[in-house]
């Protein structure tokens, strides 16, 4: 048996930022700590954070008057972002707020405003549910969102208007090329920015390679997780023996055996050690 990892995988560095910056804090003050939400897309991660000091307040609780943030509590944004209500909900509640969103996310939200400004319309690609899309569309007034190509097919352009095209930055690499040449080719008036993350590419640009031979591949990180769903989409296109899972507790070990080649990814909001703690198994049981 061999264990490959893949050549990009693991934290980006917009989320190792949000994580570090978590550990600064509890580091320099014994106050009330607050992430708001997943601070990542990673329940072990998030847990971690509990373990140092912080609780985790929700967006609907602050939004619906039911949080317990007092003036001069602290609130980490989470590397997802946040809304603009939100945001002026906390400055109204006069607490403490360290910003951790990704810097992909900020510059997004920054083409936004400012092509709004001029008179675009926005066509944003993503997932409407997904808090970052929730948080940067936030900042729009008139933003048109699509899941994928399928739903932008279904929902005729207007050739006279112009647009500007934006995506979430997690993303799939190639179905963002499918869209970009749809648009350039029947809609000439939509002015199209590629800022999917670059660690995004990368590591499914890895996955995909990875996984065209090896006899299986494990992608590793949170279920909920964006980036790391996209990886399985990526690995299943090249291998459909390929397998999402948050940590070693989830990890079947009948699929395996002692003569094949193993894949191994995962998520941008996947820590070292819960890697570690998986290849570690798959030692543990085999002779690897």
């Amino acid at each position: 048996m061999e264990i490959i990892r893949a050549e990009k995988m693991g934290f980006c560095f917009g989320v190792e930022k949000a994580v570090e910056t978590c550990y600064d804090i509890s580091k320099k003050t014994n106050g009330k700590k607050y992430i708001l939400g997943m601070v990542v897309h990673n329940k072990d991660v998030v847990k971690d954070m509990e373990k140092i000091g912080f609780e985790v307040v929700n967006e609907d609780e602050i939004l619906d008057g039911r949080d317990n943030l007092k003036k001069d509590d602290i609130v980490v944004i989470r590397a997802h972002g946040t809304t603009c209500e939100v945001i002026k909900r906390l400055k109204e509640k006069e607490v403490k707020i360290h910003d951790a969103t990704c810097v992909f996310v900020d510059r997004i939200k920054e083409i936004l405003i400012k092509r709004e400004e001029v008179g675009d319309e926005i066509i944003f690609i993503g997932d409407k549910n997904h808090p970052e899309v929730k948080g940067v569309i936030s900042f729009g007034k008139n933003v048109n969102v699509f899941k994928n190509l399928e739903e932008l097919k279904g929902s005729p352009l207007n050739v006279s208007k112009k647009y500007s095209v934006l995506t979430q930055t997690t993303l799939n690499k190639e179905k963002f090329l499918e869209i970009k040449e749809y648009l350039q080719k029947h809609y000439p008036n939509a002015q199209i920015f590629d800022r999917i993350c670059g660690a995004t590419s990368e590591r499914q640009d890895a996955t995909k390679k990875l996984a065209k031979c090896t006899d299986v591949m494990i992608v590793i990180g949170d279920l909920n997780s964006s980036n790391s769903k996209k990886l399985l989409e990526v690995a299943l296109a090249c291998n459909p023996n390929s397998y999402l899972i948050q940590n070693e507790n989830e990890l079947n070990l009948s699929i395996f055996n002692e003569k094949m080649s193993i894949g191994i990814t995962a998520g941008a909001s996947t820590p070292e050690e819960i890697i570690k703690k998986i290849e570690n198994k798959i030692r543990g049981n085999f002779n690897v």
